[in-house]
């Protein structure tokens, strides 16, 4: 099959359906909404996935400019013949190949197209109709995302949905790191950004963190709340119990995960979080802000706890019980990863992709 996967940059999750689609035997081409040198990605493309050159890798897309990137992406089309196209998120990549009128679409959501940007305006919500009602298949992580692209007017009979899952050879429980010593450490992948929640996890660490002078948080990443976030840990005298090493690779991230005793997301919005998976495959118990994307994993109390979305005072409770449960933690991890095992495995999740494929070819 001939496939052009188009998407907003380069990531480990686009790595992932690149390398997997060219291992199975297609012809893979693909397209990026912004410039490569924004990518998240340290490895390279997969063997035999061909990147094709456009308009946006001279100028960024704006959608006051509809037109002439819908004239660039007719030219590609008619260049590579594709017999399907994998496009997201909903209102940009997917969208421009609406607007060219292929009819082999199969439209994939990122979460927060649907979850956030469809809600944003009335043209955004119109643009997400626009898009579903075109596209030939849909591809979602979870419940939530289904159901919220039924009801922007995607057929239901044309929706698949599975959780990307991960790479359960890469993220896999490991012993405890020497040069971890007797700390106790929390540790949040998310990036520095509002949506994300990682103030929260800042100004809740800073609450408790000076009655346990052993506890420690890692915060990978970076983004526009950094100067926010060591405001919030400067103030509170708690800095030196916080180690903030940049973007990490997809080849050291299970260092890290191996590092920490507790994983801590408190994004506002998700579908299923990839990082959260990857901290389970690892065996680590999971705190995360109660939303209906995570309600579809975890059973509080089981693999981790929730904590009401947006209250940072909320979120201190809880990691402050997760040290105080440090006995329970082990248990934890391991029912985590059995949970990740039974329904997040990469490798067995993904042919269910060519099941809305198929769908899209087929018309």
């Amino acid at each position: 099959m001939r496939i052009l996967y188009f998407s907003r940059t380069y990531t480990p999750h686009d790595h992932r359906f690149l390398q997997a689609m060219s291992e199975n035997g297609d012809v893979v081409y693909v397209l990026h909404l912004e410039n490569r040198s924004q990518s998240l990605e340290d490895r390279p493309l997969p063997r035999g996935v061909e990147r094709v050159h456009w308009l946006a890798d001279r100028i960024p897309f704006r959608h006051a400019q509809l037109l002439p990137f819908v004239s660039s992406l007719r030219r590609v089309l008619t260049r590579i013949k594709p017999q399907v196209i994998l496009a997201g998120p909903l209102q940009t990549c997917a969208f421009l190949v609406a607007m060219t009128g292929f009819r082999h679409l199969v439209s994939m959501s990122w979460g927060y197209d649907l979850l956030i940007d469809a809600q944003r305006d009335r043209w955004m919500t119109w643009v997400t109709r626009y898009t579903l009602k075109r596209s030939a298949a849909f591809l979602g992580d979870c419940e939530t995302i289904r159901r919220l692209a039924i009801a922007y007017g995607m057929n239901p009979q044309r929706i698949v949905t599975f959780p990307w899952g991960v790479d359960l050879r890469h993220f896999s429980p490991a012993k405890r790191p020497a040069e971890k010593g007797d700390a106790f450490v929390f540790l949040s992948t998310r990036s520095w950004e509002p949506i994300y929640g990682v103030d929260l996890i800042a100004r809740a660490f800073a609450e408790f963190a000076p009655r346990y002078p052993y506890a420690h948080l890692i915060l990978l990443g970076n983004g526009s709340q950094a100067s926010l976030l060591r405001k919030i840990l400067s103030q509170a005298d708690v800095l030196d119990q916080v180690s903030m090493p940049g973007q990490i690779g997809f080849k050291d991230l299970p260092r890290y995960y191996h590092l920490a005793d507790v994983y801590v997301s408190a994004s506002h919005s998700d579908g299923t979080s990839i990082s959260m998976l990857e901290a389970m495959a690892c065996g680590r118990p999971v705190i995360l802000s109660d939303i209906p994307g995570n309600r579809e994993w975890i059973t509080s109390g089981e693999q981790g706890w929730f904590f009401r979305n947006g209250d940072w005072q909320a979120l201190a409770g809880v990691m402050e019980r997760a040290i105080l449960n440090f006995p329970k933690l082990e248990r934890m991890g391991k029912a985590a990863r059995q949970l990740v095992e039974a329904r997040a495995d990469w490798q067995r999740n993904f042919p269910k992709l060519y099941t809305a494929l198929a769908w899209a070819s087929s018309l």
